[in-house]
Formats: C-alpha cells, structure tokens, sequence
C-alpha cells in the first residue's frame, strides 16, 4: 500500500497540490482578487511616456542586427561556436540594456533604485516570497500549457505540439559545456533580469502612472510581454506568468521578487529539458 501509494502522490503531484491550495488561499483571502492590490502605491518617477522604448529598441534593434552582422562575418563556424555567440550577444546585449536602465532609472525615479523596486535588503524576504508566487501560479500555468495543446490540436489537428524555447532547443541540440554554461547564465539570469526590469520597472509602472489601476497596468503589460516572444504557442501561458510576476511587483514594490520568479521559472525549465534529455 505504502509503494502504490507513492507512486500515485509524486513529486509533481505534491507541487501541483501545493500550488492549487496557495491559489486557493490567495483567492479566499483577496475576494478573488478584488482586494488584492487595494494597499498598492504607484511609484514616484518623471518618466516620459517615450522612455521604456529605448531599452526595447537597443534590445530588439541592436541585438538582432548584431547577430545578423556576426552570422555573416563568421558564416564558417562550427553550429555550437555560432550557438554560443549568439547567445554570447544576447547576454552582452542585455547587461547594457540593464545599464540603460540604470541609468535612467536613476534619473527619473524618486528614491532612485530603492524607488524602481531594487532594494538589496529585501533579497532574502522577496526570493522566498518568488517560490511561493511561483508554486501558486503554477497549476494555472499548467493548465494554460493543456488548454492550448487542446486547442492546437483541434484546429490543426493531432499532429501540433507546442514547439520549445529556441535556446531549450539549443541546449539539447549542443552538448559542449561552453554552449551550456552561457545559455544557463544568458536565458536563467541575465535576460530574465532584463526583462523584467523593462516590462515590470518601466513598461507597467509609466502604465500605471497614467491610468491609476494597478490590475489593468498588469493586464497590458502581461499582453506586450507575451507577443514580444516570438512563438504565438507560448503566448498563453506567458501571460499568466507575466500576470503572476506584475501582481509580485505591484504588491511588494520590489522588482527583486519578479525577477526571482522569472529567473526561477526559466532555470526550472531549462533543467526539466536537460533531465529528459
């Protein structure tokens, strides 16, 4: 009995459940959310309506031409040379996306960092805080991932599957450690950090500056992150995610915990593929 019981209750089992009965909680406590954000402050910042613009441009722009360029230049190399320096420009490209930011940050919010949401005495409170969000969001994430395979499958028939994340497919495809390690440091840490300091910091606080309601500065914020990726199959489940972490930010005030979800969720991912790998 003990055995079958334990193969029935499995880890996945035990974090799904987990999950159902954080989610359950936070809706109970919050009256489905209605009263979720009703203490939320907006942060204090000068920001023009033009400003989180200019890390997205410098980000899509400059790493995309830079990467064209390189392909070119360097069309000879081996597939896991040109995989690791693509990637090798993602990353460099984001660390100065993330200077950008800084930057601007520094220029345009009261409390400079602190009041962007960077606050390094908040680490160890928001990164638990990021494992509890992240448990709570994930039978809905799950569910996403389902309903869209359900969906593909009805309107393009039995054959659709939900393609993964080009640099899941790259750390599969290439078995050198050096390919490894930088999509490990460039998709787990340093584009996740970006990102979430550009759609979270700039893109939903300059919206919730103008429009003063917190859950709808979420939702489009969420939507731009989704359809900023590439794969329309993704969008769903992105999306809930993005809710997940917008919702993190707004209640806390700390960027450090989105960013931990974030950071979290793409480590999770790109070791579940490694496992099965």
């Amino acid at each position: 009995m003990v055995k079958q019981f334990a193969d029935i209750i499995s880890v996945t089992n035990i974090i799904y459940l987990t999950g159902l009965a954080l989610l359950t909680w936070w809706l109970l406590k919050t009256s489905l959310g209605k009263n979720a954000l009703v203490d939320s402050a907006p942060r204090r910042n000068s920001m023009p309506l033009y400003m989180p613009f200019i890390p997205l441009l410098i980000w899509f722009g400059g790493v995309s031409l830079t990467i064209s360029i390189t392909r070119k230049l360097l069309s000879d190399l081996p597939d896991w040379q040109s995989a690791f320096l693509d990637n090798l420009i993602l990353c460099v490209g984001a660390l100065i996306s993330i200077t950008v930011i800084v930057f601007l940050v520094r220029a345009n919010f009261a409390r400079r960092l602190k009041g962007f949401g960077l606050n390094v005495k908040t680490i160890h409170k928001d990164f638990s805080a990021a494992v509890v969000n992240l448990l709570a969001v994930w039978p809905p994430l799950i569910f996403m991932i389902v309903l869209t395979t359900l969906f593909g499958k009805l309107i393009f028939g039995q054959q659709f599957e939900m393609q993964q994340h080009e640099e899941l497919k790259m750390i599969t495809a290439y078995p050198q450690l050096a390919v490894r390690m930088m999509i490990v440091i460039t998709a787990a840490v340093v584009v996740p950090t970006f990102e979430e300091m550009l759609f979270r910091g700039l893109f939903q606080t300059m919206l919730r500056s103008y429009l003063l309601k917190p859950w709808l500065s979420i939702v489009i914020t969420s939507g731009l992150f989704a359809i900023v990726h590439a794969d329309a199959g993704h969008w769903p489940a992105l999306f809930v995610l993005s809710m997940c972490m917008g919702y993190s930010y707004e209640k806390s005030g700390s960027l450090f915990r989105p960013i931990f979800i974030h950071c979290l969720f793409n480590a999770i991912s790109i070791t579940a593929v490694l496992h099965s790998a």
